[in-house]
């Protein structure tokens, strides 16, 4: 799957290569990473009372997060077509250690949101990852490899709930950033002596006619637009869900515990896996129906989630779906997009997740505001709407032409 490249950026074809063990490397590191922006999820209620935050306010906490993975991804992730990769990975990565440590020391709640703020800019090093990846593999791979990788960034997000639950329940939630303060220095160091040698010919841009290039990339590929509305509602949907889920969960009746909320996460990991096949679907031409499946059960799933009251079983099979249908969606997006202009593939990432990290704030603050309005029932039929916006857009937009590896 993983293949050097030449100076000109060409792909070299050797005998060997370390395609699996290297590719579970990157989806490693990934998940780590973007965990980073998905512990305060489940913690929402103990930062509240900590810092005095009321509910229908709390949602600021994930919201100044994502806005800043957002600012990231335009300001750093298209470094990768400019500098060395490897180098930027690491650094990268570093720079995020000394970011969880003030989160977890975080005396005030200023020092709290500019501690996340940091947090949310750097650990956009998952995309650079992810572009890095795709430009190691061939060609008739590049969806599975994609995919792969891919499925380690949702299963990060997905874990770092139960993660963070666990912990909490153990140590309370500072301890939670503390560790993986700990654990993000040790893959720092796992990465530097692993990963490949970016040899490719680099763009001769300079930072502003980088980041310029970056915004032109919308006008030039209409599927990256496509792609990227796309991924602005599925991942509001995602964030309606896991963003106010904590709070029936943690209220009377229910009044579960860190870890049994946290143990949610495990549910969404099952959906995950479940859908990391969509890249290879994607390599095989049959991205545009698998995005539509998805979408209808991405609608479908807000009815069993919906039954938070009646039954905890039915909330785990619609958790399942939502999550494998925002995955499947995300990598079919992922292996299209990566098929057009492999020189700027960091540039692609990049403009591609912006609208991501906007649909994941515009979700987190419309979730708990939602919630505190109207309730579970009300958070419920946001996402649902949201969901069928976006199978209504895949409908508009069924005929246009798909690009192919």
């Amino acid at each position: 799957m993983f293949l050097p490249q030449n100076q000109e950026g060409a792909i070299n074809d050797p005998a060997s290569s370390p395609s699996r063990k290297m590719a579970l490397l990157f989806a490693t590191a990934c998940g780590m990473a973007v965990a980073t922006i998905y512990f305060a999820h489940p913690l929402l209620d103990d930062m509240a009372r900590t810092f005095g935050i009321t509910h229908s306010s709390v949602g600021i906490v994930i919201t100044v997060t994502q806005l800043c993975y957002a600012f990231g991804l335009f300001l750093l992730v298209p470094l990768g077509d400019l500098l060395n990769r490897r180098r930027l990975i690491i650094t990268h990565m570093l720079l995020l250690v000394f970011a969880l440590i003030g989160v977890g020391y975080s005396p005030s709640r200023m020092m709290l949101f500019a501690s996340l703020a940091a947090v949310g800019l750097l650990a956009v090093v998952t995309q650079t990852l992810v572009s890095y990846a795709a430009s190691l593999s061939e060609s008739q791979q590049r969806g599975s490899v994609v995919g792969m990788v891919t499925s380690g960034v949702v299963i990060g997000i997905l874990l770092a709930r139960s993660f963070a639950g666990i912990l909490t329940d153990l140590a309370g939630w500072r301890s939670v950033y503390l560790v993986s303060a700990v654990l993000m220095l040790a893959m720092s160091g796992i990465l530097y002596l692993k990963l490949p040698r970016d040899e490719r010919k680099k763009e001769s841009l300079s930072y502003g006619q980088l980041l310029q290039s970056t915004l032109l990339l919308f006008t030039q590929e209409r599927i990256l637009r496509i792609r990227a509305v796309l991924a602005f509602l599925i991942f509001m949907a995602f964030s309606i869900l896991w963003t106010s889920l904590v709070l029936p969960l943690r209220a009377a009746p229910l009044s579960l515990s860190h870890f049994a909320i946290g143990a949610f996460g495990f549910a969404g990991v099952a959906g995950a896996l479940a859908a990391a096949r969509a890249g290879k679907l994607a390599d095989r031409g049959l991205g545009q129906k698998t995005t539509g499946i998805a979408l209808l059960l991405l609608l479908f799933s807000w009815w069993p989630i919906g039954m938070i009251e009646q039954s905890l079983w039915g909330v785990v099979a619609g958790v399942i779906l939502l999550d494998l249908a925002v995955q499947a969606v995300h990598v079919t997006n992922q292996s299209l997009i990566f098929t057009v202009r492999p020189e700027a593939r960091s540039r692609l990432t990049a403009s591609y997740m912006i609208f991501y990290s906007i649909g994941s704030a515009s979700g987190s603050i419309a979730s708990t505001s939602m919630y505190a309005y109207a309730g579970w029932y009300g958070v419920c039929l946001l996402g649902a709407i949201v969901s069928a916006v976006a199978l209504i857009f895949w409908g508009v937009t069924y005929r246009e032409p798909q690009q192919t590896a």
